[in-house]
């Protein structure tokens, strides 16, 4: 009889790659392709400009773990997340760890295998567990449905605001001000 152990916060730090901790067990995250790369990145690049702009929170890029105390998940790791970190006197050292608790906002854009109904609930409960652990926004990033951005926010979880091409997405109450034009996720750069 072998008895199975849990992973731990302290497991994760030695994953390879982007992982998150759920029902004791690291789940790794599979590569994206090459169009959901782009558009996390390009709403990173913006997100990272408010933040320069405005001095507010950081931006984070995929590979940034969040850590949470839910029953059954530990880390949160979105495509492009937002934070305004507590500044305190060891931020040197800090900045080597994952990050403490939930994103205030989170982006999680769809991949190849985020289609169809089991994928549907996949998505809908982790988008309950980011809220469950204080993320006040989450943008559901589908650039194969004309519904593009879907904001849900954590006190409508399950009412959200849609942005298609030619809206401007926002993400308040998470990133006060800032705002993002749908239309630069379909953008090609001239030759």
């Amino acid at each position: 009889m072998s008895i199975k152990t849990e992973a731990t916060i302290e497991d994760l730090y030695l994953v390879e790659g982007k992982a998150e901790l759920v029902d004791g067990e690291i789940v790794m995250m599979s590569p994206t392709g090459r169009g959901p790369n782009k558009v996390a990145g390009k709403i990173y690049v913006h997100l990272f400009e408010y933040t320069e702009r405005s001095g507010r929170g950081e931006a984070l890029t995929d590979s940034a773990a969040f850590v949470v105390n839910l029953p059954r998940r530990k880390s949160f790791s979105p495509d492009v997340a937002y934070h305004e970190p507590v500044p305190t006197a060891d931020d040197g050292a800090k900045d080597m760890e994952f990050v403490q608790g939930a994103p205030m906002f989170a982006v999680e854009v769809r991949s190849k295998g985020d289609y169809g109904p089991k994928a549907e609930r996949e998505i809908a409960r982790k988008r309950a567990e980011y809220f469950a652990a204080g993320t006040l926004v989450v943008w559901d990033v589908d650039v194969l449905n004309d519904d593009v951005i879907r904001v849900y926010r954590s006190t409508e979880p399950t009412e959200p605001a849609i942005y298609r091409r030619g809206d401007a997405a926002e993400a308040e109450p998470a990133v006060p001000g800032w705002t993002f034009a749908v239309d630069i996720l379909f953008s090609k750069r001239k030759p």
